[in-house]
């Protein structure tokens, strides 16, 4: 039997230890440096004028802060993912995140990349240094994931079996080169390649599933998916809970945190009522999206021992 749901994000530690887990793996969180921070949230405070509505940004504290937060929430391990918009940025957020997974022990060291002469260099030197996920951000970034400047980049990262989260989709804004139909061709031209498809691929979530299916590695994380916020203009199918059951061990917990414009258990609350509508998923299906599907992809299987 499921325990009762969190209500709120003080309750989140309560839920966790009574699904008898020791804590949540998050996949996909932003940590950046304190400039690009400033910027993005500046972004987000013209939300309006980029989405039409408000984007009300709900951790909005010091880095140190938002650290505590997630270990107050239980969140044993996250990925802090960072992402360049023009050439020439890629290589020195990598180097941030280095340092900051060094001063984190919660953090596992992430990369990024952009199709520029050298990228397979700087991300062949990450993955040697221990990087254990890499964040792509097609929309951000607005270039073509296809472009043959990433042909090595997407080699190295299928025989590293290495994690990739990619923001492909069309939510919440398309661009030039979104859209899941696109990067699917990187997917079937490099078929070991971890693909994680960031908010399970936002708003075709029905194409996110077909591919889960189609492609052995291919997973989908739960960042705003099915929160209040997002059903209001990307609502899921009504029958979602349904259809992950062919797919269940390919979900894992993503947030977007502190980015969210909600609390945080907003979007554990939107997962355990997920499990809650099948019987076919259940406690174990919870068990493994929050954490023992995503400490296998970043190979954090000790988490449990932090």
């Amino acid at each position: 039997m499921l325990p009762a749901e969190p209500v709120d994000d003080a309750d989140v530690p309560r839920w966790i230890a009574e699904l008898g887990l020791p804590g949540l793996v998050d996949i996909h969180v932003h940590f950046l440096p304190e400039s690009v921070t400033r910027k993005v949230w500046a972004y987000f405070d013209r939300a309006e004028e980029h989405f039409g509505y408000a984007w009300p940004i709900n951790y909005r504290t010091d880095e140190a802060t938002r650290v505590d937060t997630l270990r107050r929430l239980g969140v044993l391990r996250f990925a802090p993912l960072s992402y360049p918009h023009k050439p020439g940025m890629a290589a020195w957020l990598i180097d941030w995140a280095r340092d900051f997974a060094a001063r984190t022990p919660a953090a596992v060291p992430t990369a990024t990349l952009y199709p520029e002469p050298g990228v397979a260099d700087y991300l062949a030197a990450a993955l040697d240094a221990g990087v254990r996920c890499v964040k792509v951000h097609v929309q951000v970034g607005g270039f073509d994931p296809r472009d043959p400047l990433l042909d090595p980049a997407w080699q190295l990262l299928a025989e590293a079996g290495v994690p990739v989260v990619a923001h492909c989709g069309d939510g919440p804004l398309s661009g030039n080169f979104t859209g899941l139909d696109v990067f699917e061709q990187v997917i079937a031209a490099n078929p070991g390649l971890v693909a994680v498809l960031a908010h399970a691929g936002m708003p075709d979530y029905q194409r996110a599933l077909e591919l889960a299916k189609r492609y052995e590695h291919v997973y989908l994380d739960t960042t705003m998916v099915g929160t209040p916020f997002t059903e209001r203009t990307m609502p899921l199918p009504a029958d979602w809970p349904t259809r992950l059951v062919e797919v269940a061990d390919r979900i894992v917990l993503g947030t977007d945190f502190p980015q969210i414009p909600y609390a945080y258990v907003e979007q554990l609350r939107a997962v355990h009522h997920w499990a809650a509508a099948d019987d076919r998923l259940g406690t174990g299906f919870l068990r493994a999206v929050l954490h023992d599907t995503p400490a296998r992809l970043l190979r954090v299987e000790d988490s449990g021992k932090i």
